[in-house]
């Protein structure tokens, strides 16, 4: 797509055309262009945001996972408790768990107690 058919895409989509802002977060879903995501799921695009967070997964992009969750992004922080748990990431856990979440608490029980039955 030429930068001329963009910025067609990018104006209709202003202008409230659902198709465009359609068109585009798919095309920035494929090339992984997260920037162009972030854009559009500030503009309210929940297609957006959901493609933003499934990318910042695939990649491990905690700080964009952050980012997300900080604006209150649910699937964000589901995605940042899974990948802190993955990485063992007990610092992330501890200040997810502290922020109220649930999940991260017990994750993080669950990484002590683990630790503890190991010593």
């Amino acid at each position: 797509m030429s930068g001329a058919d963009r910025a067609s895409l990018r104006e209709r989509a202003a202008n409230g055309d659902r198709d465009a802002v359609d068109q585009l977060v798919e095309l920035a879903g494929e090339q992984g262009d997260l920037a162009e995501l972030r854009r559009l799921a500030d503009a309210g695009s929940a297609d957006a945001a959901a493609q933003l967070v499934e990318l910042a997964s695939e990649r491990g992009d905690m700080d964009e996972l952050r980012r997300l969750a900080d604006r209150g992004d649910r699937d964000a922080v589901d995605q940042l408790v899974e990948l802190a748990a993955e990485r063992v990431d007990v610092a992330e856990l501890r200040r997810l768990a502290d922020g109220g979440n649930r999940d991260a608490a017990d994750v993080l029980a669950e990484l002590t107690e683990d630790t503890d039955d190991a010593e």
